[in-house]
């Protein structure tokens, strides 16, 4: 019980500090209005920490259901696809109108899903690992 809560803290933690380290890389790239994006790394960590706590307690509720790391780090991606979502970040905007802070919407919803996808293949790795292991 304590292992998988602890884990998907790190997990929740990892993927925080990803999208953030991200956003700011995304928000550097685009250097001619940089006064539109310096804030977009710290507001993204600020979300993404709120967003720890809430899968967090769901983890904690619901542990049983979350046994392996990919559960853990797609209930950090839907949660965090939906808070950018809420947040009026369309990721359709910038075929409608090419600007630059819609191409940054658009990258967060790209690192995102390189992130998750990152964590998975750290899974996959891990638990084959793990299970050369076993049979050792």
């Amino acid at each position: 019980m304590k292992n998988i809560l602890v884990r998907s803290l790190v997990v929740f933690i990892v993927m925080s500090l990803l999208n953030a380290q991200l956003a700011d890389w995304t928000g550097r790239f685009f250097t001619q209005s940089g006064v539109q994006f310096g804030m977009l790394s710290a507001s993204i960590i600020v979300a993404s920490l709120i967003i720890t706590v809430i899968a967090w307690v769901t983890v904690l509720l619901f542990r049983k259901s979350y046994d392996t790391i990919w559960k853990i780090a797609v209930l950090f991606e839907v949660l965090y696809l939906l808070m950018l979502l809420l947040s009026g970040t369309s990721p359709f905007a910038y075929f409608a109108e090419a600007s630059d802070v819609h191409l940054t919407n658009l990258l967060l919803y790209v690192n995102s899903i390189g992130v998750f996808l990152l964590i998975c293949l750290f899974d996959l790795i891990y638990s084959k690992i793990i299970r050369a292991k076993i049979k050792n």
